[in-house]
């Protein structure tokens, strides 16, 4: 079986021995596989992860730099032949996708983040198969391997609790934050800034449905808040306190009752919701610094690196401030309906297709963000670089 190995930052194309799928395991054989941003950290810094990893009980299975490793967590397959003690209510043949997680006897490993459970960047890979979901609606093995990138977004954006009515505030434009700002649309949010240096990523954001784009380098992504009433500023706040606090004790009812009241029915200062999509050293306090008082903001971007924030300017701010990670199995399996029943456009991140003889040089075309976004490999193509992609 050809595969594509990473081992001390090196990828090449190698014959691997042809898996053999276990109890409750599936041999599904690779159709499309998405290259990840964290594919293209981990090549780079696989030691520093796999100690990140050990801090929450995940470095047992984690390869080290010197370890050969075969990527890949964004998938769409068709099964081949199922282990002992399946169900087998998902035929052979059948296209699915899955979380990328297979068991090896006490452990769950991560399918292209372990030297127990290859990834897809392969011809051929093992699953579990609970995991698996049927690829619904006739949907093209280009889309439905965006099912997993699009889950991550969809988990923010329900982690978020964004309401319709909310402004989301989108930082970066690479396929983390297309995949958040495809989904808060999904969702029903009215109004989606996004913000990112890059001018191709800022296309691909407004084909993702992002109703306004700015170029941080000429516009503050917070520079409208006065137009949606969001406070910048402590006096504000606390005029809003007082000065309310003295309208309602002008009303015939006890003031607490009005105040609790308004509370229960969401009459809140509004505040933006911002999504942080990048993941580097310093952002977040840059967004701290630039945010109205009050916002939410989730860290969708992985910054590998040790970062500093000031905690009393968010404190004085009150903002909130939450990270996530992943997806559950219903918000996967909600994703690839969403996408299938046309609820979710995310055709315009794939960028660009190759084959496994091509792998390196679409790693290499990935750091250029005014070229790509989301490359697939298609295990049968010969495409030694990347071509556009058909979505067939």
């Amino acid at each position: 079986m050809r595969a594509v190995v990473c081992q001390n930052t090196e990828l090449s194309v190698v014959d691997l021995p042809e898996p053999k799928p276990g109890k409750g395991q599936v041999l599904v054989e690779v159709l499309r596989c998405g290259i990840c941003g964290s594919d293209l950290h981990i090549r780079h810094h696989c030691d520093h992860m796999k100690a990140l990893m050990g801090k929450v009980g995940y470095a047992k299975n984690f390869p080290a730099q010197s370890d050969a490793v075969v990527f890949g967590h964004e998938f769409c397959c068709e099964v081949l032949e199922h282990g002992s003690d399946c169900e087998r209510k998902i035929k052979v043949g059948t296209r699915i996708v899955a979380q990328p997680l297979l068991r090896n006897g006490d452990d769950i490993d991560m399918a292209g983040l372990s030297l127990k459970a290859s990834g897809a960047y392969a011809e051929r890979m093992l699953l579990q198969e609970s995991a698996l979901v049927p690829v619904p609606n006739g949907l093209s093995a280009d889309m439905a391997a965006l099912t997993e990138p699009m889950a991550v977004g969809w988990h923010a954006v329900r982690r978020a609790e964004i309401k319709k009515k909310d402004v989301a505030i989108v930082i970066g434009c690479g396929p983390v934050g297309l995949a958040v700002i495809c989904l808060l649309k999904a969702k029903g949010v009215s109004t989606v800034i996004a913000s990112d240096f890059s001018v191709a990523r800022r296309a691909l954001a407004s084909k993702c449905g992002a109703d306004i784009v700015i170029d941080p380098a000429l516009t503050s992504p917070y520079a409208s808040w006065e137009t949606y009433g969001f406070m910048n500023d402590l006096p504000a706040l606390l005029e809003l306190a007082l000065g309310t606090r003295e309208k309602l004790g002008k009303l015939p009812l006890p003031w607490w009752h009005v105040w609790r009241m308004a509370e229960l029915l969401g009459q809140n200062p509004p505040r933006p919701v911002i999504f942080e999509c990048v993941g580097v050293p310093g952002l977040l306090q840059q967004v701290i610094d630039g945010a109205p008082l009050m916002s939410r903001v989730v860290v969708v971007g992985v910054c590998m690196q040790v970062d500093r924030i000031e905690p009393a300017l968010a404190i004085h701010k009150e903002i909130d401030l939450r990270f996530v990670l992943g997806h559950s199995p219903l918000e996967y399996r909600d994703t690839v309906h969403m996408i299938a029943e046309g609820k979710v456009n995310c055709a315009p991140m794939i960028t660009g297709v190759v084959g496994l003889d091509g792998v390196a040089n679409a790693f290499d075309a990935l750091k250029d963000p005014e070229t790509h976004a989301k490359i697939l490999i298609d295990p049968k193509s010969t495409f030694a670089t990347p071509q556009k992609p058909s979505l067939h």
